[in-house]
């Protein structure tokens, strides 16, 4: 306890508040997205293809915009600015989650809302690794992650107390969602500030061949290994659908993320910690290790107290692998050019999302949900292939 209380007296404050308003902005978020699955399912009538592909497109849409967005943070060298647009774009989208009446306005409103987040992500990011001293940053960024996620497992707790009170009103729940991410944005906008730069420092373009290629072998392999990471784990939706099959009362349902988070949240810092101490490669095979349990289980019955070990799993793999994955990027790039790296690392992250949730909702449609979970454990074997058969450089 003094280890874990020593090194966080030392994390500067500046991380605290990101991850305050991370958590803030997290509440807001999965109010509405631990509801989603189920609003569409049960009142728009959506197949579960159509939802994973609506969440595939989202969240590759908040991965792809990063690249600008990181690009743009390096080229202008400035990150809050671009942060606190996310922040608030991300939230001035939230009414219309309320207003939905049919398929084509969730998947705008999912859309807008994630360009908010791709355009928080990257700058949010390398403002983590700038502010926080390199022997720290793995605890640096699984406290940010970790605080992040309770959030995560705040706002489905909250959906459910409300869901209960005000009798299955999604519409009603979505519109208290608005409070959190309003409040997120004003924290960010007063309490961060971003670390002064050297006025005599040239400013270049991020994306010229010159810049690019001092993003080294093992920044390329990190990216790699984490489009890889996205294949085995799809969107959370399906946790939430396969909660559902479990015969969880819909006002219930969102226990199940809560359930996910709330591990996460506990695992994350640390795990973060641990990442300073070990070696990344055999952390992350661990973590590979835990999701293709998790998915095992999942597959085998969808009874409820199988779904929630299953569950339990999938959160500690996140604890586990996230922050690590996050910090990993900023140990192989340059720091003028951390934006762009995490643009790139977060671009084929998302084209991975992509196919992998729209691939999970074509398996579920057409063989069933214990199919959908026994794929993700085959890409999650095929990545640790890939760890297995690193550069000749190791990952730091």
């Amino acid at each position: 306890m003094t280890f874990y209380g020593n090194t966080l007296r030392q994390i500067p404050k500046g991380i605290w508040v990101l991850g305050f308003v991370s958590m803030l902005m997290d509440i807001s978020s999965e109010m509405i997205h631990s509801l989603l699955p189920l609003f569409m399912v049960t009142t728009l009538g959506t197949s579960a293809f159509v939802v994973g592909m609506i969440e595939g497109l989202a969240e590759a849409t908040a991965l792809i915009v990063k690249v600008f967005s990181g690009i743009l943070s390096d080229y202008i060298g400035k990150r809050k600015g671009l942060a606190v647009f996310g922040y608030a774009l991300g939230a001035f989208t939230k009414p219309l989650f309320a207003l939905a009446s049919s398929n084509g306005i969730v998947l705008t409103a999912r859309l807008l809302d994630r360009v908010g987040k791709g355009v928080r992500g990257a700058p949010r990011d390398a403002l983590v690794a700038d502010i926080t001293p390199p022997h720290l940053r793995g605890a640096a960024f699984g406290l940010r992650q970790a605080l992040d996620t309770v959030g995560a497992f705040l706002g489905p707790l909250l959906a459910v107390a409300l869901m209960l009170l005000w009798a299955n009103d999604f519409r009603a729940v979505f519109w208290v969602a608005v409070i959190p991410g309003m409040l997120a944005v004003t924290l960010l906008f007063f309490g961060v500030h971003e670390p002064e730069r050297s006025q005599s420092e040239q400013r270049t373009n991020p994306i010229r061949r010159e810049n690019l290629q001092r993003l080294s072998v093992s920044y390329w392999w990190v990216v790699a290994v984490g489009a890889i990471f996205m294949l085995a784990r799809f969107s959370e939706a399906f946790l939430v659908l396969r909660g559902l099959q479990s015969g969880v009362p819909i006002a219930f349902t969102p226990l199940v993320m809560v359930a996910m988070n709330l591990i996460y949240a506990l695992s994350a810092y640390p795990f973060g910690k641990l990442s300073d101490k070990v070696s990344h490669t055999w952390l992350l095979a661990s973590g590979l290790v835990v999701l293709i349990v998790a998915d095992l289980v999942l597959a085998h019955s969808n009874h409820w107290s199988v779904l929630l070990a299953g569950v339990v799993l999938w959160g500690i793999h996140m604890g586990m692998t996230q922050g690590l994955l996050a910090a990993m990027v900023a140990d192989t790039a340059p720091a003028d050019l951390r934006g762009t790296a995490y643009g790139f690392f977060n671009l084929m992250s998302g084209l991975s999302m992509l196919v992998a949730s729209g691939m999970a909702g074509f398996v579920w449609d057409r063989f069933g949900a214990e199919f959908t979970f026994y794929t993700g454990a085959v890409f999650c074997l095929l990545a640790l292939a890939g760890l297995v058969l690193q550069p000749a450089r190791p990952l730091p």
